[in-house]
This record gives structure tokens, sequence and C-alpha cells, in this order.
């Protein structure tokens, strides 16, 4: 009995992962890689309980794939934000591995490199 209860939990458990993938992938940008939509898709879904809009509106969600774009931006397209808000994404997204990431010279920094030759 208690193994059909362990099975049925994981069946619950991976049909309910199933489900909030499917509904994170409407929020797919059509220009995303696999790469980058596998990376965003994972911070979506970690923060999706968090984010849930109330029954009143409030835009929760929406804020939530802000925030997401706001991180894939700046990790693969080396986008700048500002400090605050990056600080929070980078937070957010603390444990999620992507690897192969661009690296990226920012202007600050090829002045710098100028400045020293």
């Amino acid at each position: 009995m208690v193994g059909g209860e362990a099975a049925a939990a994981v069946e619950k458990l991976v049909s309910g992962v199933r489900q909030a993938a499917d509904f994170a992938e409407q929020f797919r940008s059509y220009s995303e890689s696999e790469k980058q939509w596998k990376a965003r898709m994972e911070f979506i879904l970690r923060h999706l309980p968090d984010y849930r809009d109330p029954p009143d509106g409030g835009g929760r969600l929406d804020q939530l794939l802000s925030l997401s774009m706001v991180w894939a931006n700046h990790l693969f397209l080396g986008c700048s934000y500002n400090k605050d808000l990056l600080d929070k994404v980078m937070e957010m997204a603390d444990g999620i591995e992507v690897e192969d990431l661009p690296q990226f010279t920012t202007r600050s920094e090829l002045m710098k490199k100028n400045t020293l030759h």
C-alpha cells in the first residue's frame, strides 16, 4: 500500500511539473533559443507560486515575466540595468545553471583598456 501511495504521489508531482511547463510555454518569445528559453522557463517556474495573479488582478504574473526577461537579457545579450534591479533578478536566479554564456565587454572596460595603452 505504501509503495502504491508513493507511486501515486510521484505521478501527481510529475503531472504538476508537466502542467506548469505547458503553462509557461505560452510566454516563450519566438526569438529565444532553446537554451535561453530553458533557463528563463526555470526562472519563471521557480517563482510562479509567489507571482500568481490574485483573483482581483494585479499583474503579478506580468511582473515575474518582466523580471525573467531582464535576467535573460542581461545574461544572454549583455544588457545593463539599474543595480538594484540586477541585484534582485540575480538573487532570484541564484542556483540556475546556464552553460556556455557569452562574454561581454562593457564600454567602461573598453575605455579603461584604451587609456592604459
